[in-house]
């Protein structure tokens, strides 16, 4: 079942790329509101950092989840 979901095709590319790429960006903006709050260069919220973080988490759990029990 696994990996039926893990490898199902979206434009040739398996679900578990894109979830994996979409969980690096994630990581990527949460990192980037933090050193711009820390240069004081906008005014986006604490808050929104860790909704990000939360949410980069659960993907990545979800991502790592797909990519090992593809092969169990």
């Amino acid at each position: 079942m696994f990996q039926e979901i893990s490898y199902y095709l979206i434009g040739g590319i398996p679900f578990v790329v894109y979830l994996g790429i979409v969980v690096f960006f994630l990581f990527f903006i949460t990192g980037l509101i933090a050193v711009f709050r820390k240069k004081g260069k906008t005014n986006i919220s604490v808050q929104w950092h860790f909704r990000l973080a939360y949410l980069s988490i659960a993907l990545g759990a979800i991502h790592l989840i797909l990519g090992i029990f593809s092969y169990i």
